[in-house]
């Protein structure tokens, strides 16, 4: 980051929250657009400011936010939500080759990050990769279920997820 961040900003960062959390989402969008003006180098500043865009349906103007708060050293939760915001916006936005690479590399840096995962499953659909993303959501589904019918047979839907198009006759 570079430098550090004083007290005031903290705050105006946790009153922008406070008013996402409020439903008052204009207002928590503006204060933290004038934030990323004023702290472009911030990256918690960038990734509130990608975030307040995405909840007010302004996806487009997201990613400039969340490339930066990635770029600028984001770290920690907030770069995993980061990776998985930028990707699912980049889907949105119908620009799945992006989506693919981010959520690739968020997978990379947060493996056990299940949302990441099946997000990244929706975007291989997308590509036409549609094996690759069944196998991706059958593992994530049998590992996390709670079913007992499912957890029953999570060992055949393990070996199936990556077997689809076998046929044994």
């Amino acid at each position: 980051m570079g430098q550090r961040r004083g007290s005031s900003l903290i705050e105006e960062i946790g009153k922008a929250v406070q008013l996402r959390k409020e439903g008052r989402l204009k207002e928590s969008n503006a204060l933290l657009v004038e934030l990323a003006e004023k702290h472009p180098d911030d990256p918690e500043v960038r990734y509130q400011a990608a975030w307040s865009f995405d909840v007010i349906g302004e996806e487009a103007s997201a990613v400039p936010h969340y490339e930066t708060a990635i770029r600028t050293g984001l770290s920690g939760k907030d770069l995993e939500r980061a990776y998985l915001g930028l990707g699912s916006t980049y889907r949105t936005l119908g620009d799945y080759e992006k989506s693919n690479e981010v959520f690739t590399r968020g997978r990379e840096e947060f493996p056990e990050n299940r949302a990441i995962q099946v997000f990244h499953a929706m975007v291989l659909y997308n590509l036409g990769r549609h094996t690759e993303a069944m196998e991706l959501l059958l593992i994530n589904l049998s590992d996390t279920t709670s079913d007992p019918a499912i957890s029953e047979y999570g060992k055949a839907i393990r070996f199936y997820a990556d077997n689809l198009d076998q046929t044994w006759t």
